[in-house]
């Protein structure tokens, strides 16, 4: 029995045999790639919540698959178990795998000062999360998880998820509508709605409102629309032509008076002048028409016969 049995187990070993061979086979096709690419660890340590990331998940950058998930933990199991249980921070720590050469580790601090930061990401309504690295330009902003332990891989910071940021803004409007004086803020827009039913409708007394100066001003638009009608404008365009031939010819004959005005009042003017200049030259003929003649005294006997004679 046992020489009929011998067979069957060396067929079912060369099964086997052939089994594992072909799985190893398949994992060297398709996973060759990933076995022997290059690639370096770095971690990021986060605050909020990663449900939805699992070891595996895809760690993207701008959209690009450049590694995976490799591990998720808590702080306090990997770098505070010395602590007490108060005074550890607990964040969720996740190691990445990246492909490609190892980076210089004196690199990643220019990296985070250009605001190289990563964060956790949904692939849509599938609800599967992955990590995102990215430069941010509003990241400097945002203060950096503080930690007092050495890490074991470059460290890259975090941001916090959009969704939690999202949530977090709601509950913040929440609790500051819950601290509003709701009731004071009721009182205020009653009065407001008043003033502006007042401001409409008029108060009966001096205010008669908007609707009545709308009512008004609407009248006023019409007679002056009717102002305006064809007919109207030509009698009003007549009037204004006559009015202003009219006033054309005033100021015509006002001109002409004028200048004869002016002209008497020059030669007015050329006489006071000439009469100044007679008077300052001799004033006796403004009452003699000629001037008197001239005496000569007398100085003895002969010159007064003489002066007799003459």
């Amino acid at each position: 029995m046992s020489n009929n049995s011998n067979p069957n187990y060396f067929r079912l070993g060369v099964f086997v045999l052939t089994a594992i061979a072909a799985l190893i086979a398949i994992i060297l096709i398709f996973g060759s790639g990933q076995l022997f690419r290059k690639s370096f660890t770095i971690e990021t340590y986060i605050k909020q919540s990663v449900t939805g990331l699992d070891t595996g998940a895809a760690v993207r950058f701008r959209g690009v698959n450049i590694g995976q998930v490799t591990f998720i933990g808590l702080s306090g199991d990997i770098y505070e178990k010395n602590l007490p249980l108060e005074n550890r921070r607990e964040y969720v720590v996740v190691r990445m795998q990246i492909y490609g050469d190892k980076i210089d580790t004196t690199k990643i601090p220019t990296f985070i000062k250009d605001n190289l930061r990563a964060r956790v990401r949904s692939m849509g309504i599938t609800g599967v999360n992955y990590i995102e690295l990215d430069f941010i330009n509003n990241a400097s902003q945002m203060p950096q998880l503080p930690y007092a332990w050495t890490p074991d891989y470059p460290v890259i910071p975090s941001l916090p998820n959009q969704a939690d940021e999202i949530i977090s803004g709601i509950q913040k409007l929440i609790g500051a509508l819950n601290d509003m004086n709701i009731d004071g803020t009721q009182k205020k827009l009653d009065a407001l709605l008043g003033s502006m039913n007042t401001l409409l409708a008029g108060d009966g007394k001096d205010n008669e409102g908007v609707i009545r100066s709308v009512q008004e001003l609407n009248v006023l638009l019409a007679r002056i629309a009717k102002a305006t009608d064809k007919g109207e404008m030509d009698i009003l365009v007549r009037e204004a032509i006559g009015t202003m031939v009219s006033l054309r010819q005033t100021v015509a004959s006002i001109q002409g008076d004028t200048t004869i005005t002016i002209e008497n009042l020059r030669q007015t003017s050329e006489q006071l002048n000439e009469f100044s200049r007679i008077a300052s030259q001799s004033p006796s003929s403004l009452i003699w028409s000629a001037p008197p003649p001239h005496i000569t005294p007398p100085m003895n006997g002969s010159q007064d016969s003489a002066g007799v004679q003459k």
